[in-house]
Order: structure tokens, then sequence, then C-alpha cells
């Protein structure tokens, strides 16, 4: 299992991210969570196989939705495990 701990910043709040992020997850296979930072960006971690990770990540990289322009996407990994059990939309 691996982690990725992203901090994505652009057009990410206001336009369905998390919920769009969510369903990505589930669509991957990742577990973790997902919630906006009161600086305008959105903060997500997933968890899941190398294989899981690397596709997630690249679909919040591209902008999961059309009215969703990432901009920057800062990406942490690490193989510690969390054991989540759900991707929750955290407010």
């Amino acid at each position: 299992m691996t982690i990725a701990h992203m901090i994505a910043s652009g057009t990410v709040q206001g336009v369905g991210f998390r919920a769009t992020a969510q369903q990505k997850a589930i669509e991957t296979g990742v577990k973790g969570w997902v919630k906006n930072l009161p600086n305008g960006d959105v903060e997500l971690e997933a968890e899941g196989t190398p294989e899981q990770v690397n596709k997630f990540v690249e679909t919040i990289r591209k902008g999961p939705h059309r009215f969703i322009k990432v901009d920057n996407l800062e990406i942490d990994r690490s193989d510690e495990q969390k054991g989540y059990t759900s991707f929750d939309v955290v407010y």
C-alpha cells in the first residue's frame, strides 16, 4: 500500500471538486479523504496500491471535471499504512 498526500490549487473550490474526487476515488479503488482549505486550495489523501494511487493522482492532476482547473498539485508520497476504509469528504 502507498499513500499520496496532495494539495491542489487553482479553480478547485465551488466547482464540485470534492464530490468529483470522491467519485474518482471510488472508481480507482483508493481510500482516504478530501477537504477544502481556508486559502482556496483543496487537500486530499489517497491510500491504495501504487497503481491505484498513481491513476488517482493523474486524474486529479488533469482536473477530474471540465469546470475544475488544477494549476498546481503538490504531492508527498509514503508507504505508511493508515487503513482507510472509505473515501470521505471532510467538512
